[in-house]
């Protein structure tokens, strides 16, 4: 699902973003607790359209990730 935009969300950069601003994931952990979907969008594009998850997708996708499924990063 796509939302335009969340505006109470609380939004936290992924510990793998680079500091420089490049290829950044950001994610709103207070809003995914209180809805129930957990938001994920592009930090270089804070007003465009945040991907929202349910919660067992979300945790399955990261855990794929961390098991290196996708290749390096």
């Amino acid at each position: 699902m796509t939302h335009a935009h969340i505006p109470e969300a609380d939004w936290t950069s992924s510990t793998h973003s680079q500091a420089n601003g490049g290829e950044c994931v950001e994610w709103a952990p207070a809003f995914a607790e209180a809805h129930g979907l957990v938001p994920v969008r592009d930090s270089k594009d804070p007003a465009g359209p945040a991907l929202t998850f349910e919660p067992g997708a979300w945790s399955s996708f990261v855990s794929a990730v961390r098991r290196g499924e996708f290749g390096a990063c």
